[in-house]
């Protein structure tokens, strides 16, 4: 069924030039469809305010835009048509040179949608809920200022699960698996599923190891009291939240979703393929 774009946001890096100047086509290209386009310059610092009528989202950059597009635009079923100008990319699957036809194959139908689940964490302290935050790729407790060890206490369902004495934690969704995660020996996950992966960085006893959990698992961290270092939770890589000894995290499923546009030139195994030279490609 041909869907009706009238509202499009663009979110762009304008910190990459190539970014700046695929704005200026994409702009065009929307004014000779009668189409409204807002720009949006990523700004980590803070997240605007999306109109309702807005119909369709593009963001110009890599990964690290498209996240910051989740945060802008989560729970308001707008779905993020994302173009790879980055080192990377593995949400980003659609490149430069592929914007228009994955635009005009979307508005006539003949794409589909990826709905990819979120997580939500808040920080309690002395009692009381201090502060929340979503996010589409992974959470990381880690040391502050200096690569120090850290102590954490990890419950799964009010259940005692471990303590990790390790660099920090790392709590990734399926879309996140193959980012922070990844590079930390975390498992891939298609990036549909409803699961999540809990990795700890580096930890100080071998024995620990990255464990898979149902999408409906409640986990909660604690903080333990004898720290030798600052603490700090980061959110997608962009928010950054200060922890003190005690300090619980609760992480949870959010009832939010990002929705970004498939590819018709690949899909998520053969973007693993190229990204990773698998299949005995050269440089694997």
């Amino acid at each position: 069924m041909r869907k009706r774009i009238r509202r499009v946001i663009i979110l762009v890096n304008s910190l990459k030039e190539e970014a700046v100047k695929l704005l200026g086509e994409v702009r065009d290209y929307l004014q000779r469809e009668s189409i409204d386009a807002e720009t949006i310059p990523v700004d980590e610092t803070t997240v605007p305010v999306v109109a309702e009528s807005t119909d369709l989202a593009i963001t110009l950059g890599g990964d690290g835009t498209l996240l910051y597009g989740a945060r802008c635009l989560a729970g308001s079923n707008i779905p993020i048509l994302a173009v790879n100008l980055g080192d990377f990319g593995f949400i980003t699957e659609i490149s430069s040179n592929e914007w228009r036809d994955a635009l005009v194959n979307y508005i006539d139908g003949r794409l589909g949608v990826s709905r990819r689940i979120m997580f939500d964490a808040q920080v309690h302290r002395g009692g009381r809920a201090l502060e929340s935050f979503s996010g589409l790729n992974d959470a990381v407790v880690r040391a502050g200022d200096f690569a120090r060890i850290i102590a954490l206490r990890i419950h799964l369902s009010n259940t005692y699960v471990a303590r990790y004495r390790a660099d920090g934690l790392i709590i990734a969704t399926p879309t996140g698996s193959t980012a922070y995660s990844m590079s930390a020996g975390g498992p891939i996950l298609h990036p549909e599923m409803d699961a999540f992966i809990l990795n700890p960085i580096c930890p100080f006893t071998l024995s620990n190891r990255p464990i898979v959990i149902p999408g409906e698992e409640t986990c909660e961290l604690e903080v333990e009291e004898l720290q030798r270092t600052q603490i700090v939770l980061v959110i997608d890589g962009q928010e950054v939240c200060d922890l003190k000894p005690k300090d619980r995290v609760v992480f949870a499923k959010s009832a939010k979703h990002t929705l970004i546009i498939q590819s018709d030139k690949r899909n998520f195994y053969e973007v693993l393929r190229s990204k990773l030279n698998w299949a005995g490609e050269p440089n694997a």
